[in-house]
């Protein structure tokens, strides 16, 4: 298991493939840092589907309004277009490059619209960066990350099992 120095800002991602382990990144984006941990606190990313992965470039998850298995909203057609009941973000675009392992927001066209959702990059993806909130980096597990069922929508698709920071596992 890859070593993890700083317990409060490091996230343990149980999905029905496998264990990712993702170092935070606070000091590039402190308020995506803050919500990723607070919807993690709050179990709300468990159960949550990974709704578009597309080959050779990212897996997304993160739609806690209608991507969770067993929640009252969930909508299999519809995960990918909700967030939390919390209020967007405003943007913390950084110089940190979308490289293979690379977890950043998801967002609509306007750039203070990230909420819940994120996604992990399967490969580098240049023309992300300086668009995205970039958050995190996975330190191990992109072998798991990478057998994600893939699809855009995903048919049956995999989920995250638990999310949790490391200092409350």
């Amino acid at each position: 298991m890859a070593e993890i120095k700083d317990p409060e800002n490091t996230v343990i991602l149980e999905t029905t493939k496998g264990k990712v382990v993702i170092q935070l990144l606070p000091q590039v984006a402190p308020e995506h840092v803050a919500r990723i941990k607070e919807l993690s606190r709050e179990k709300a990313y468990d159960g949550v589907v990974f709704h578009r992965v597309i080959p050779d470039f990212m897996a997304q998850t993160g739609d806690v309004q209608f991507g969770k298995k067993g929640g009252d909203n969930f909508n299999p057609g519809r995960a990918g277009m909700g967030g939390s009941s919390k209020p967007d973000l405003k943007a913390e675009f950084s110089a940190t490059p979308h490289v293979r392992g690379t977890c950043s927001m998801a967002r609509s066209q306007s750039p203070n619209s990230a909420n819940s959702q994120f996604f992990i990059c399967f490969t580098d993806a240049p023309w992300l960066n300086k668009q995205y909130s970039v958050w995190g980096q996975v330190i191990e597990g992109m072998d798991v990350v990478d057998t994600i069922k893939k699809g855009e929508p995903v048919s049956d698709p995999d989920s995250i099992v638990s999310m949790r920071v490391a200092a409350d596992a």
